[in-house]
């Protein structure tokens, strides 16, 4: 149960920048910023849960490995962020350091 916390939570974590994307736009700033609290409260507390059976270092790495991978695909497929190969490189080894401390952490 506290991998699918831990999921979770790194999934919500994509939520909150894109909730302040969305406050930059005219007429969304206090429904955006509203989002972005809602989404890193919901963030936190979920990694607080996931963090009773998995080690911290792995959780942070995987919770914010999750949220920035997932902010950059978001940021490419929906804002027109540059996708360089460099930019799918670095998400890729952000992936890849995940794997590994999953596969590390002996649990």
């Amino acid at each position: 149960m506290s991998w699918l916390f831990l999921i979770t939570a790194g999934l919500l974590e994509i939520g909150w920048p894109l909730g302040l994307k969305y406050a930059q736009q005219d007429g969304c700033r206090l429904a955006g910023i509203a989002a972005a609290v809602l989404f890193m409260a919901g963030s936190g507390f979920l990694l607080f849960l996931a963090q009773k059976e998995i080690p911290m270092g792995t959780a942070y790495a995987v919770w914010t490995g999750i949220g920035a991978a997932g902010a950059f695909l978001v940021g490419v497929l929906f804002f027109n962020d540059a996708a360089t190969l460099g930019r799918w490189l670095g998400a890729a080894l952000i992936i890849s350091g995940v794997a590994v401390m999953k596969l590390s952490s002996g649990r």
